[in-house]
């Protein structure tokens, strides 16, 4: 596999961190990122941290909730990021407004055990956990639910297509960046991402590397990324959703070259009981 990185529009995709992360004292220089995180965690959004896909919900704001048969049949695969903007395109025309999605968007429920996760993460010492999101759904949706819930201090970084509403009150939607990889929709490459962000990261800290990296997520755009984890690292796919089927696919095909260790969960509990673990041991 052979991927480039080449960000549509990094001050946009990249969404930047809380503040107690970033500080801004009239001309001065930020504060620079933490440096003493011992691990790093990446979650997906959608059917990860959220029980649903954020771009179906939003759908629901279309005249009697189903899009027109015409639009559905612009899909093209390895295209869905196309496909929303005209999805977006379709609801601004009639009438569907900034407050009604951002309503729906905050109100989709998380998936099990998550908000236990999330705070578990938020008790944690300072030096334990850096977190990043990193998903294909869009800027203003994780922003929107992560800000409802309360969790999104929580979250150094957000990666995803950036997406902000225009003057004409149209969510306009644009491609994360450009890459090679032949697995994943032409928008994004999740892999690209979080190995791009881990070494700029361990170059931030001096060349210290985390002592674990962990991935949450569920789908098959988040099996691309768990292939860059280290034998130290965990990837932890939703059980028997299309991440986890293709890591065992690999497993059964290929032993041995998916390195990572491989944690199921059908609840934010079960990534808590490995955490918990893994931060005990080492102290």
């Amino acid at each position: 596999m052979s991927c480039c990185f080449t960000p549509a529009h990094p001050s946009a995709a990249e969404i930047e961190p809380a503040a107690h992360y970033r500080r801004r004292r009239g001309n001065m220089a930020e504060a620079p990122p933490p440096g003493d995180r011992r691990f790093l965690i990446f979650f997906d959004f959608d059917e990860t941290l959220v029980d649903e896909t954020s771009d179906d919900m939003v759908v629901q704001a279309a005249p009697g909730g189903v899009l027109p048969g015409w639009l559905k049949d612009t899909y093209r695969p390895s295209r869905y990021n196309e496909y929303m903007q005209r999805v977006l395109a379709y609801l601004a025309e009639q009438g569907v407004t900034e407050p009604t999605i951002r309503s729906i968007v905050e109100q989709i429920p998380a998936c099990p055990g998550i908000p236990a996760l999330l705070r578990f993460l938020q008790s944690r010492p300072p030096r334990d956990f850096e977190v990043v999101c990193v998903s294909d759904a869009n800027t203003f949706f994780i922003e929107s639910w992560l800000t409802r819930a309360g969790f999104r201090p929580l979250f150094l970084r957000v990666f995803s297509n950036p997406a902000q509403f225009d003057r004409d009150g149209q969510l306009q939607m644009r491609p994360f960046h450009s890459h090679d990889c032949q697995r994943c929709p032409s928008n994004m490459c999740k892999a690209v991402v979080v190995r791009e962000y881990i070494a700029r990261r361990v170059r931030e800290r001096g060349g210290r590397p985390y002592q674990r990296v962990f991935y949450v997520g569920d789908g098959a755009n988040d099996f691309c990324p768990s292939l860059t984890l280290s034998p130290r690292d965990i990837a932890f796919p939703r059980r028997d959703f299309p991440m986890h089927r293709l890591i065992q696919e690999m497993a059964e095909a290929q032993p041995g070259k998916f390195r990572a260790s491989v944690v199921s969960w059908a609840s934010g509990e079960d990534v808590i009981n490995t955490l918990r673990k893994v931060v005990e041991e080492r102290g």
